[in-house]
């Protein structure tokens, strides 16, 4: 795959530096950290735009006037997006790949993640998931990464001919899988196509619900159309129910910037998602 593939000669690389306030380093381990966690921590994961029927594309250009030029974040497609474009442009090798996430009996290959070569070990980086790792993980069988308080281990799986990796966290004593993602090839229109799915297909479960999380200091934010989660490492995880105009509070409490017009478009919808959910 080329770099004109992916348009990535248009992106705003100073834009997005001074966005998450990180400085231009030659690629290295510890600079892809740095910028892996400075990206986790600016941008929320979220599908807010597919709620409100108004998203522009996981193209370059609409990714980055989203999240450089408005602050906002976005879901796995984009951040895979626009975290690869950057790579690029500082000199990594990087590939963008797609996983399946459990979160249905037969899932399809809708999540985003980018794997990166430094010095011959390969790293995937994944700052699209709703629980990102803060750093990325080495791809090798059995590895076991703990950072931040955050315990997570990848493991080398077979799906068919195609060798896979699985990504799993340590929650409740135990590992639970977040996605397995494949090495197969990956084109523009590979990420459109999961994009117009995920955004448009009446099963969906992006088109029934609404997430919006954050890594924050000391912890990590998730918020639903129904439900406040807070999560500490080593401490016992807060999750209590919120009525619909406390869910808007607490997104824009995590620096979510929304219009007027959003703001009131954005409570109808949850109103409307929790009116479903109860039926």
């Amino acid at each position: 795959m080329t770099t004109d593939a992916w348009a990535v000669h248009r992106l705003d690389l100073e834009g997005y530096l001074a966005r998450v306030g990180v400085p231009a380093r030659p690629p290295s381990r510890v600079a892809l950290d740095e910028l892996h966690e400075a990206h986790v921590r600016t941008f929320t994961f979220d599908y807010i735009d597919v709620a409100l029927d108004q998203h522009a594309g996981v193209d370059l250009d609409a990714v980055q006037a989203k999240f450089v030029g408005r602050g906002r974040g976005g879901y796995c497609f984009e951040h895979g997006t626009l975290f690869a474009a950057v790579l690029e442009r500082l000199g990594y090798t990087v590939q963008r790949r797609l996983g399946r996430v459990p979160s249905s009996p037969d899932p399809a290959r809708t999540h985003c993640v980018v794997a990166v070569t430094i010095d011959g070990t390969v790293l995937l980086a994944d700052p699209g998931f709703g629980m990102s790792v803060l750093r990325p993980i080495e791809l090798a069988d059995g590895v076991v990464d703990e950072y931040g308080g955050w315990r997570f281990q990848v493991g080398a799986v077979r799906l068919g001919d195609v060798r896979a990796w699985e990504l799993r966290r340590w929650r409740d004593d135990r590992w639970e899988l977040m996605h397995t993602h494949d090495e197969l090839p990956v084109t523009p229109v590979d990420l459109r196509v999961g994009h117009h799915y995920t955004s448009t297909f009446p099963e969906s479960h992006f088109r029934h619900g609404l997430a919006v999380t954050r890594h924050v200091d000391g912890g990590h934010v998730s918020i639903t159309h129904r439900t406040l989660t807070v999560r500490r490492p080593g401490q016992p995880t807060e999750h209590r129910e919120i009525g619909g105009a406390e869910v808007l509070e607490q997104i824009l409490a995590l620096g979510v910037a929304l219009t007027d017009d959003e703001q009131q478009c954005l409570l109808t919808r949850i109103e409307a998602l929790r009116a479903e959910s109860q039926t």
